[in-house]
Parts: C-alpha cells; structure tokens; sequence
C-alpha cells in the first residue's frame, strides 16, 4: 500500500508540473461577512472572529425580513406614463438590501514567483460600488453590480504567496433599482495564476465568418500578453463533443504591438448550432515563447449563422424562425441573487418544455452559468447591459457612472460572451429616459459603436416604450433592429415609419396573475384591483401600459416582418409587484411571470406551450373544479391545448364542442365554454386532432377535504459537490390524490442525511414568511422546497409534517 501511495504522489505532482501553466480555483469557502461599515476591516490585523461565515454566492439581503420601510420609494414611474409621485411599496422586494457589507478571506498560490508570473482576482459579479482589497491595499474598484470584471494582483501578494488577504467592500445606496438586486458577492469569485506571457481574462475572439452545411470557416483570434514582440507559436485543435479532434493548426506569428495572433480553420461537415441542437465543439489553444509552452486555453465554439433580413425577418443556419422568448430577472426567488447552476438548470428545463427559445437578461448582463446553460441546452439571447443610461430613471441609478464607466462596462460584458453561440443579439438598453432627448440617437449610436468595434458579428436592438417620440426625433431608426415594449397597436405604424422594416418584441404581454386564484364574473381587465391582493388566473388581466398573450401570438403569426417575442416575464421576480405597487403592502414580488416565485407553473404557462411546443401536445384546463359555495353559479372554463377543437362535460352533460377560429382573438389560441354552471363532481375535455378523431382526455375532479401530504421531486438523484439542488412540489391532496386548491396549511420540514434543507416558496406575492426557515404555508394547495446536496455520498431524507395530515417523506440519493 505505501509503494502503490508513493506512486499515486508522484504521478500527481507530474500531473500538476504539466499543467502549471494556468492555475485556477474559486474562493467559494471560509468567508468572513459582517453588514456595516468599517473602513479598518481591509486591513491585514484586523479582528473579524465576530463576523459571520458564508459561503460564495452568498446574498446577504435574502435572509430577511421582510419590512414595508425597505427601500420606500416616492416616485413617479414615467415608463408606466405616471406624471405624480407615491409610495411604491415592495418596489425592491422589501428586503434589507440597502446598506455597507464587508467581506474577507485568505488564500495561498502555491508556488508562487512574482517575476515570471501573473495572479488575478475575477469577479463574475459583486452587489454593487466594489472595493477590493489586497493584504491591506486597494487593487480596483468598479461601480456596475451586474458586471464581471477582475483585478491584477500580482504586485499586492505575499512575497511567498502564501496567507494573502482579500477584502471587499460592498455598498448598495437606497433608491439604485427598480427590483430586487440582491446584495453582496453574489457571484462567484476566481482566483488565477498564469505565466507573464499568456491569454488574458477573456482572451480570445471566434467567429464563424461562412456557415454552410458542407462546411464551415472558423476564425480564431488570441491575444497574447507581455509577449514583447517576440515570436509565438500556438498550437490549436477544435474538438467534438466526444473529443475527437476535428480540424488543427500549427503556426507561429511575431506579433508586433497591440495585434492578436490569428487562425484559420475549415470544419467540413458541421454539426450547426441551434435550440433543437445545440452541438458544441470546443477549441483548445497551447501557447509557446522560445519553444516552451506558457499558456493553454480553451475556447467554447458553436456554429451557426445568423442573418436579419428587412420584411422577412430573422434566419437561423437559413431558416426563417420567430423568437419564442422570454425576458428574467437575476434573481432566483427564495435563493435570491446568491447564482446557483442547478437552480438556473431548473428555470431552463420548465422553459424548454413549454417551447421557449430565448432568453433576454433584463436588464443587465447576466452570470456566465446562464449563458453557459443557454449555449448547452439551446437558448437564443439577447444579452442586455443598462437600465438608464445618461439620464436617470432611478435616484442613485447607474446614471451616477455612465459618463466614466459606459465603455468599460460594455467591453467587459462583449468580451465575456462574444464566443458563447447561444448569443444572437446584443441589447444596449431598457426603456432609458435618452430615448426621448433629441440627442439620444447619439448615445445610442456611441453604443451601437462600442459593440460594432469589439463584435462585429451580432445586431444590437434595444426595448422601446416611447414609440411617438422615438418615431419624431430619430431614435428608433438608429437602434439597427427596433425592440418595442409592448405597444401592440403601434407595430404596424413603427414598421411603416422606420428604415430597417423588423420589428422585435423586445417585451411582451406583462399579463398578470396569481396562481390558482380565479376572479369572478371572468372579465377581460386593464389594473384590476382586489381586496386580496391577487390577480386573476383566467389570464385575462393586464396593466394599463400592456396586453394579453394572445395579441402577441396573432402579431408572429401574421407579419412576416416581426420577429417574435420575448415575454415579461418567464418567471415571478422580488420586486415590482405591479398592479399592487402603489401603498399596497404586503406585496412585494411581481405577478407577470408564466411561471410562479416557487417555480410552479401558473394556468399561462399551458396557454404558452399549447402555442409554442410543436413537439409534444397540451390539454389544460382552467379553472379547477372545487368551488363550495358556487354551486349552481356560472363559473367559466377555457382550455389551453394545440388541438383544433374539444368538447367539455360537467358531471356526464356536454356543454358543446368548440373549435379555435381566426375570427375572433378569444377564439384564435384558446376554446372558452362562458355558460358553465359548477357542480361539484367532474370536469372533462375530449380534444380532437384535424380529422375528428379524439387525440386527449383530461379530467379534474372535485377536492374532498385534505388528507396528506405529496412530494413531487424533480430529480431523485444529486451530485455530493455541496451546491446541487433537488426542487420538490409540495402538495396538500384529499384521499385519492386530489390537490386542495384552496388550502393554506403550514407545512414544517426535517432534512436528514447527506445534505440540507436550502429555502422554500410558495408562489404568494403577499407571503411575508421567511424563505430559508424550514416552514412555509401552502398557497393554494402547494409549495416548493429546496434541498441541497452536501459533499459526501449517501441518502437525502426529507419529512414534511402538518397539523391534521399524514406526514410526506421522500428520499434523495446523493452520488
């Protein structure tokens, strides 16, 4: 055992020899956090055995409470056409994000030589004004909180590398956003350790200038730094998914000052990128100064072709297609802005099954776990940067920097992702205020310029809500592909008075709904308000500036000319919890999204995909069918399904077959029976395919009273790497299984084994309860709760527990 020990030492050190030229790791552990200001806590001897230990990405907002004082703004929302101040409550979430937070840890690069060697601190996003801190000493500062950006560290560290300090410095002003941002090192953070010569953060630039299916040609173009004008070799192959070299280069390149050393390739036979294959090689680079290799990096290649034609619309790889997207906000409900793959996984995984292709990061760049997720399971993009620009929207908005830090910001955020094929377009802004000014075309095309320069590749739109002013002063047709939000009756005259002939809904619909919760009489509504605090779910209700999903659906459908649709929003977000925004605690989280704050799907998401996935067929019908009280009173049903026609039963009677029809828009996407009379018992729909024939059934039944507790996870099987996460329905069911929809029990939970409980959701908008405490009430009739995998393998068991059920408990294996 000692030989066979002594062997397994030493080939690890060769292996670590081998691959010592880039060194990288993530400070993830060991954390010191404190909220509050303390200007000594950057200093080396500084006592912080006080503060709190967290691991990265860590929100320190999410924890709590929830107060109407957090972040009361009095303001008037221009955007929503307000011309007078009030209380916006919940408009930021209600949560403590506002303040000073300090963070600290200490790391060692082994084997360190400050002569040839380079140490830099990446951050992929840090919530917001960043201050950081080297053994004492400030090494950068950068103001964006949604922006990546790093740090050369090299002259600041311990001469032996060994013991180093980092300290941040956070600070969040009240009154900087209009939704929740989170708080804190929200983001992960990357230490790397290279040679003097070598590819720099962000280092490379691919392209794929002819796309064909015979072949393909592949621009690679590296930066190389410190190389002094000396000769470079590099060493390149392009790889398939199986690791099969594909195409390889060998050449070599003085470089004279400020030029990239640059490759060509030929790829015979592509497999093209696309949402329904997103095939993905890789390109693996090896750098050599006098023969001796220095640097290796690798490179993420999709190949595709994208082209915008004028009255025809948007090409992917030669077919005309319409974007089926969706516009989200940062945050990942109970976790927060604390990113997380799995979580950002889920979202992605319920999106697709609805049919959804895209996704526009509103309104700010996103972290590279989403893009990379969007590059791997097929996503088109549409990353996006600002909110305002020069002029504010916000009190202490990003406006305070635009001036300085625009053009930093924006090349940091187009060199992060130019190679990432899921990225079809870049966004350079969200309804600013600019677009209004007579000279906004020219920060707009100070922008567009900025994109044009560092990737000339991909069209720049951004969304629009000003459709008279842009349209008199210019500014829409200097953006290259116009985005409107919202506006539905005005496409046709913004098409008709502008030069590029597109059209993108750059944010549509923004109807809203509560899940599970029905209005009666079912009535199509502009800022409905009720005592509740909720919206209806007959999807029928939106706000006074928006519209229901149906007229976005015909506008695709019926011109050529528009591009598609990106929806605000797939998911419920902290935050804007509009039309109850005004003085109108305890709302404090929007209704807009297709999918709920606990990531369960409200009655639109079915609407959606009955529209959009063309693969596999829906049949949902709303509303449910447990209604005490309403016995013999008229109680509306639609259904939501891609089949031409159905027929609706109540009890065995037939309330008629209904057909969709161009008609009318009600009849177009959904078939809606006005005339039905509950009667406790059942619901049934027969659908029909084109040629009369049934294709589906779906029965609802009425709920008997609540009898136990069902556990639905989503994955019965986590990875033991400490951050994995299994999402886990909880619903409150009668005796045959039937959800109660209108029970609110409380539901306590015990998490033994190989991992923790995380956070629980239900999807409530006015819901004060805390996420992370292991309880959380049903809002109608179910829940979600997160478990987290630990780091060690075995078995996960969750038990939830409520007063006059029968308990539930599930197992999760940990590999």
């Amino acid at each position: 055992m000692k030989t066979n020990s002594i062997l397994l030492l030493l080939f690890l050190s060769i292996a670590i020899c081998c691959n010592a030229q880039r060194t990288e790791f993530l400070l993830e552990k060991n954390w010191k956090f404190t909220k509050g200001d303390n200007p000594n806590a950057k200093d080396i001897d500084f006592n912080d055995a006080g503060w709190e230990v967290v691991t990265i990405p860590h929100d320190w907002a999410i924890y709590g409470p929830f107060d109407r004082n957090n972040d009361l703004q009095e303001v008037a929302v221009t955007q929503n056409f307000e011309t007078v101040s009030s209380v916006k409550t919940g408009r930021t979430g209600g949560l403590p994000y506002v303040g000073v937070g300090w963070y600290r840890n200490k790391f060692d690069i082994d084997l360190f030589d400050k002569n040839s060697e380079e140490v830099r601190l990446l951050f992929d996003g840090a919530m917001s004004e960043a201050r950081v801190y080297v053994n004492g000493q400030e090494v950068c500062f950068w103001p964006y909180g949604y922006n990546s950006f790093h740090c050369n560290i090299t002259n600041y560290l311990n001469p032996n590398g060994k013991n180093n300090l980092v300290a941040v410095r956070l600070e969040n002003l009240p009154q900087s956003s209009r939704w929740y941002p989170g708080a804190g090192l929200y983001r992960n953070v990357h230490v790397i350790k290279t040679n003097k010569v070598h590819v720099p953060v962000w280092g490379t630039h691919v392209t794929t200038p002819f796309v064909s299916k015979e072949y393909a040609s592949v621009c690679l173009k590296t930066t190389i730094a410190n190389n002094e004008g000396k000769k470079v070799r590099v060493e390149t192959q392009i790889t398939d998914k199986a690791g099969n070299v594909v195409v390889e280069g060998n050449d070599a390149q003085k470089l004279n000052e400020g030029k990239d050393f640059e490759q060509n390739f030929i790829v015979d036979n592509p497999r093209l990128w696309s949402p329904e294959n997103p095939y993905l090689y890789k390109i693996t680079s090896k750098i050599y100064l006098d023969e001796k290799l220095v640097d290796e990096y690798n490179t993420p290649l999709g190949i595709r072709d994208i082209k915008f034609i004028a009255e025809k619309g948007f090409f992917l790889n030669g077919e005309r297609r319409k974007f089926q997207g969706v516009c989200n906000h940062h945050d990942l409900g109970p976790l927060g802005a604390a990113v997380n793959e799995a979580a950002l996984r889920r979202q992605l995984t319920l999106l697709k099954d609805m049919g959804c292709d895209g996704i526009r990061t509103t309104h700010n760049m996103p972290a590279p776990e989403l893009v990379r997720l969007c590059d791997e399971m097929g996503f088109m993009m549409i990353v996006e940067n600002f909110d305002e620009w020069d002029i504010a929207k916000c009190k202490n908005g990003y406006h305070r920097f635009f001036d300085e830090w625009a053009e930093k910001d924006m090349i940091n955020m187009l060199h992060n992702f130019r190679n990432n094929p899921s990225i079809v377009m870049w966004s350079i802004g969200n309804e600013v205020p600019t677009q209004c000014d007579d000279k906004g075309y020219k920060v707009s095309d100070f922008l567009q310029d900025i994109c044009h320069r560092e990737d000339p590749t991909r069209p720049i739109t951004s969304g629009i809500d000003q459709v008279t002013c842009v349209l008199e002063n210019g500014f829409a047709a200097s953006i290259q592909i116009p985005g409107l939000n919202y506006r539905t009756q005005r496409y046709i005259e913004t098409y008709e008075n502008t030069p590029q002939k597109l059209i993108l809904g750059s944010e549509t619909a923004s109807t809203v709904s509560s899940r599970g919760v029905y209005k009666f009489p079912v009535e199509k509504k502009a800022n409905a308000l009720y005592d509740d605090h909720q919206s209806s779910s007959y999807d029928w209700e939106v706000c006074p500036w928006s519209n229901i999903p149906d007229e976005d659906f015909a506008l695709a459908e019926d011109y050529e000319w528009t591009l598609g649709q990106f929806v605000w929003t797939g998911f419920d977000y902290l935050g804007e919890p509009t039309p109850y925004h005004t003085d109108a605690w305890p709302n404090h989280s929007s209704m807009f999204g297709i999918i709920d704050l606990a990531s369960i799907p409200k009655d639109r998401y079915y609407l959606y995909r009955s529209v959009w996935n063309k693969k596999e067929n829906t049949l949902h019908v709303v509303p449910h069918w447990t209604w005490q009280g309403r016995e013999n009173e008229i109680t509306p049903v639609f259904v939501y399904t891609n089949h031409d026609s159905a027929e609706l039963f109540v009890n065995g009677k037939s309330y008629g077959r209904k057909s969709k029809s161009k008609e009318s828009l009600d009849t177009r996407y959904r078939l809606i029976w006005m005339d039905v009379v509950y009667q406790p018992g059942e619901l049934k729909v027969v659908a029909y395919d084109k040629n009369g024939k049934v294709a589906d059934e779906k029965i609802v039944k009425t709920a008997g009273k609540p009898h136990h507790i069902e556990l639905i996870p989503d994955r019965t099987q986590l990875s033991s790497d400490g951050k994995d996460l299994a999402y886990v329905n909880v619903r409150i069911v009668d005796k045959d299984g039937n959800l109660c929809p209108h029970d609110a029990t409380e539901v306590r939970f015990t998490v033994k084994g190989e991992g923790k409980y995380r956070a629980s959701a239900n999807g409530d908008p006015t819901s004060l309860e805390l996420f992370h405490l292991p309880k959380m009430s049903a809002f109608n009739g179910q829940l979600t709760t997160i478990l987290q995998a630990g780091e060690k393998t075995g078995e996960l068991v969750l038990e939830a527990k409520a007063k006059g059920l029968k308990t539930g408990v599930i197992k999760i294996n940990i590999k």
